[in-house]
């Protein structure tokens, strides 16, 4: 049975699996109209969630473009257990701090630091804020 939930508090799921190594879809809308999903990290920040990616990559330029997104974020311990958080972008962030997180969301799901010579463009930091929110498992 699904649980939902509307505004920008986060529902404790939604919080336990976005502080934990799972994987998150994230949906965002082409220039076309159409949809574009992609798997990524997700982080924890207060009552937002937050994705790293590079300002060249075709989903920030869709978030820059449309700032509502959808992120599914999978318990990989269970994956019929799952947060579905829609959504806007709340912020966007560049620089050293940007660059910090991405080294964060790689301990979190790696163990080690992201390695620099993947970086093609500049980090950015995309936060997210909850507007509903669909709990299952």
């Amino acid at each position: 049975m699904a649980d939902t939930q509307d505004g920008p508090e986060l529902h404790p799921t939604t919080r336990e699996l976005a502080a934990g190594a799972n994987y998150a879809a994230i949906s965002t809308l082409l220039p076309s109209g159409r949809i574009q999903t992609q798997y990524i990290w997700v982080g924890l920040d207060g009552d937002r969630l937050f994705v790293n990616t590079e300002t060249h990559r075709r989903k920030f330029q869709d978030l820059q473009r449309d700032g509502r997104v959808t992120l599914a974020i999978r318990d990989e311990a269970n994956p019929y257990r799952y947060a579905e958080v829609r959504g806007t972008v709340a912020e966007i962030e560049t620089g050293d701090r940007a660059r910090a997180q991405i080294d964060e969301l790689s301990q979190k799901y790696n163990g080690q630091p992201y390695p620099a010579e993947n970086i093609v463009s500049e980090r950015v930091t995309v936060y997210i804020e909850p507007e509903r929110q669909t709990i299952a498992g």
